[in-house]
């Protein structure tokens, strides 16, 4: 026993050691500069179709968070949210249209969507009128922050056109 004992000192400063290089070589900070190196505008359009409202929740607080790191760093952040798919469902206010199981959720998508659309940056939201006829629900009962369009693909198109770029997360 006494040999095993003889060799923990060196044992536990090597440890030290290796634990104290970890830490100052672990994970470097998150750095967009150089992406962002020269933009004075961020420009997106967001084409969102999640209709779990848990994932849509969370897309909407990552867009969001993305929005607060754009004004950090100095970049005025232009974003539109644009509904289609599934996600239609999610964003009106016939509950008859939400799963039972979804309604406090979907009651949750529909405060974020509220507190976003007063947030520097979020220049509107938009909802399909094709994907409303799809979805079976009508375009009067669509959340009041969102703006029904004609076809969400032609808006996509034409904001991508005037310079926006186009992420479906």
């Amino acid at each position: 026993m006494p040999k095993l004992f003889a060799h923990l000192p060196k044992l536990l400063s090597a440890l030290a050691l290796g634990v104290l290089a970890v830490g100052s070589t672990g994970a470097r900070a998150a750095d967009d500069s150089a992406a962002l190196a020269g933009l004075k505008d961020g420009k997106i359009a967001f084409d969102i179709h999640e209709g779990n409202p848990k994932l849509l929740l969370a897309r909407l607080n990552v867009i969001d968070e993305t929005r607060q790191s754009l004004i950090q760093q100095g970049v005025k952040p232009h974003f539109i949210l644009a509904f289609r798919g599934p996600a239609t469902r999610l964003v009106q206010t016939d509950q008859d249209k939400i799963k039972p199981e979804d309604r406090e959720l979907a009651a949750k998508v529909a405060a974020r969507i509220k507190e976003m659309s007063k947030a520097p940056g979020v220049d509107g939201f938009e909802q399909c009128a094709v994907a409303s006829r799809t979805q079976e629900t009508r375009t009067e009962l669509v959340l009041p922050e969102i703006r029904v369009v004609g076809n969400g693909f032609i808006s996509l198109m034409a904001y991508q056109a005037r310079g926006y770029a186009y992420i479906a997360p």
